[in-house]
């Protein structure tokens, strides 16, 4: 970097400081060193060196970070996606399969966090004119940001379910609980409206378990000893153990609480829209799945990585100004490779904090404009800028999946910039 004035700019398009360059060098020295330093246990020579297959271009901080995971533990494989990036003790992206084991940090603190999109008979020219008004109901109606309630009470059987609270030794969220369900939270949650290449509209979700799954997560990383950090050693535990069974049980619960949340979500904004359904895709990617890979029942661990087993359909968003796909898992060597995972969103390229020192306000609306996307809420921190894009993530695993759909978004809601959510992922 000798020679370059620290105020010059960089890189395509408005660029960045070039003092941005030394920030980015210096932190990525940090990270290794904290990758590197970190104490793992022992771990059984049968399960040591594992294949780890990796997609895509990733910096060394998420490799080192992903091959600390691959030493702990009955690791019988490992695979980055090509989004993946720096996470919480085990990268996003990052899919490790585990024998008669599983790992509580590598489902994460937002468990169950997913998407769902519907489409509906609605064509998207019947409600052009209205797309601006629908999604003002939509953030006035749907609850985003931090800690939020829903106006609307949810009625659900999972919350009737005894027996599934107390397995999980959740009995004591269950109550707030009923209150939170429905509400999406902020980061990089959202609603999306879109319309797909035949006309017709779809409606996107993406959030997770809210408070009930962060929770439990920091519930039962202290009663394993969990230690903080991102480059902690992965909290793994014995399937058959007591805490095994416990956490299972309250991932289980916050899955299926994900899961209700969004399909609520998706019928109260299909009323706004109007119309009837035609077609849904749902899915988790934080979450842990009892799987039969080879000869072998393991427990599959994807954080940030959505499931693609061969007819398997998934729906995988970009950045709010990004098309988004549907997309179907096809099999072959690339797939068993992969553990049958897919990307599950574009990826960042920066942190959040990094994306509001490097962008403007007036850059995302830009590029929203250009692509005639309506926004309600959001920072710079979800500003398209901070993500790869998506077509480019997805080429790296064209053997193993098959995109159905393309969605072109018309309008999105998120919490607004000031919103503070402890739940997000």
């Amino acid at each position: 970097m000798a020679g370059i004035d620290p105020d010059s700019r960089v890189a395509d398009g408005r660029g960045m400081p070039a003092w941005c360059t030394y920030r980015d060098a210096a932190r990525q020295e940090q990270v290794l060193k904290e990758a590197s330093e970190v104490e793992l246990p022992p771990q059984a020579t049968e399960y040591q060196n594992s294949p780890l297959r990796v997609f895509g271009e990733h910096d060394e901080g998420t490799l080192a970070q992903m091959r600390n995971c691959m030493a702990v533990g009955n690791v019988v494989a490992g695979t980055i996606c090509a989004d993946g990036h720096l996470g919480y003790a085990q990268p996003v992206g990052g899919v490790i399969a585990y024998e008669g084991q599983i790992s509580i940090s590598g489902v994460g603190f937002d468990i169950g966090c997913g998407n769902m999109a519907i489409r509906l008979d609605t064509p998207f020219a019947a409600i052009q004119d209205r797309v601006p008004a629908i999604i003002r109901d939509v953030a006035r109606i749907i609850s985003f940001g931090i800690g939020r309630t829903n106006d609307e009470r949810v009625e659900h059987e999972l919350l009737d379910d005894a027996e599934a609270w107390r397995m999980s030794d959740r009995e004591d969220y269950r109550s707030k609980a009923a209150t939170q369900l429905g509400t999406v939270g902020s980061g990089n949650h959202y609603v999306d409206l879109m319309r797909d290449e035949e006309g017709f509209v779809w409606v996107g979700v993406h959030f997770g378990s809210r408070g009930l799954g962060h929770s439990s997560a920091t519930k039962y990383l202290k009663a394993a000893g969990g230690k903080d950090g991102m480059n902690g050693p992965p909290a793994v535990i014995n399937e058959d153990s007591e805490i095994g069974q416990r956490y299972i049980a309250a991932m289980e619960l916050a899955g299926r609480y994900a899961y209700a949340g969004r399909e609520w979500v998706c019928e109260r904004v299909r009323k706004i829209i109007g119309g009837n359904v035609t077609d849904g895709v749902h899915n988790h990617h934080n979450y842990a799945w009892r799987e039969r890979h080879g000869d072998r029942d393991l427990w599959v661990v994807r954080k940030g990585a959505t499931p693609a087993f061969p007819g398997q359909r998934g729906f995988v968003g970009g950045s709010m100004g990004d098309d988004a796909v549907i997309i179907e898992g096809v099999d072959g060597d690339e797939a068993r490779s992969s553990l049958y995972s897919t990307v599950h969103g574009a990826g960042r390229l920066f942190g959040r904090k990094e994306a509001k020192r490097r962008f403007q306000r007036d850059e995302m609306e830009r590029w929203l404009q250009e692509r005639g996307v309506v926004l309600i809420g959001a920072d710079l921190d979800e500003s398209p800028m901070a993500y790869r894009r998506l077509p480019e993530v997805l080429a790296h695993h064209s053997a193993s999946i098959k995109v159905l759909h393309t969605l072109r978004p018309v309008a999105v809601a998120m919490a607004g910039a000031n919103e503070f959510d402890p739940f997000k992922d």
